[in-house]
């Protein structure tokens, strides 16, 4: 289902299309848990919207847990499509967007890069910007998205955990975070205090992104001279071409264990990169 809209009052300061995203899955594994319904609200810089939602039938079976959450069960999506059938046109949908949501870093779009991968389209998060509304509400209030809905647009969120409701929200809560917080000051752990709640999509990216990740589910991070190292394991701590040159066979490891598609994706840029010089 495609809606178009056009917004009014604030209008998010775009370079180019802000892609809100929210995912109904199977459960809360990123590496083997399957989306059951996706919604994207597109925000173009012309500031209307678009809105794609669609049902997806995940192949597997929805945990009774998981269908407790959202409602979907699996006759309610055996009839839908694979997300194989419709991962081009969400790709073509998601363009050269970025992306925002809430826990979308750690979840959302981890999960949905996952899905991409499983097709074979190289799904990729290096030129796009990367913006979390949970991760700004915790720092700067900490509660849930009903609470966030509440507290920041006076609203109550009706048909929490669909898709589609739970985006739009996500989309309100971040508008009113910028009109509320534009000219706050935040004061980080060091000390540092800045006013980084701006209508500006870097500065909204750098505030919201928790850690300065390699991969998308944290099992490669930079250190602070922006080199890879990993942050799990044996070799943690280490940079990850002097692991892979002094012990290639950590490569192959990684490469035949349950990681994530994401982290072996960016594991297998390094490693050939190293291999290089």
């Amino acid at each position: 289902m495609l809606k178009i809209y056009r917004i009014m009052s604030l209008e998010l300061n775009l370079g180019k299309p802000l892609c809100f995203i929210d995912l109904e899955t199977t459960g809360i594994n990123v590496g083997t848990d399957r989306i059951v319904e996706i919604c994207i609200l597109k925000i173009k810089t012309d500031q209307t919207r678009e809105i794609l939602t669609k049902r997806v039938n995940p192949t597997i079976h929805i945990p009774n847990e998981a269908s407790a959450v959202h409602g979907i069960f699996d006759k309610d999506v055996a009839n839908e499509p694979t997300f194989k059938d419709i991962a081009s046109s969400i790709a073509a949908f998601l363009g050269n967007s970025d992306l925002a949501g809430y826990n979308s870093s750690r979840f959302d779009i981890p999960l949905l890069a996952e899905e991409f991968l499983r097709v074979g389209i190289d799904f990729d998060v290096k030129n796009r910007r990367l913006i979390d509304v949970q991760t700004i509400f915790h720092k700067m209030e900490a509660r849930t998205l009903s609470a966030a809905m509440k507290f920041y647009c006076g609203k109550t969120l009706d048909n929490a955990h669909s898709a589609e409701a739970d985006t739009i929200a996500t989309y309100e809560i971040l508008k009113a975070q910028l009109e509320r917080y534009q000219n706050i000051e935040y004061v980080d752990k060091q000390g540092n205090a800045s006013k980084p709640i701006q209508n500006d999509m870097n500065m909204l990216c750098e505030f919201s992104t928790q850690n300065k990740a390699a991969d998308l589910s944290g099992h490669i991070i930079f250190d602070d001279k922006g080199k890879e190292i990993f942050s799990f394991g044996k070799h943690k701590g280490r940079n990850v071409e002097d692991v892979f040159r002094a012990e290639p066979s950590y490569y192959d490891w990684i490469m035949k264990s349950d990681f994530p598609l994401y982290t072996k994706k960016i594991l297998t840029g390094i490693y050939l990169r190293q291999k290089q010089f």
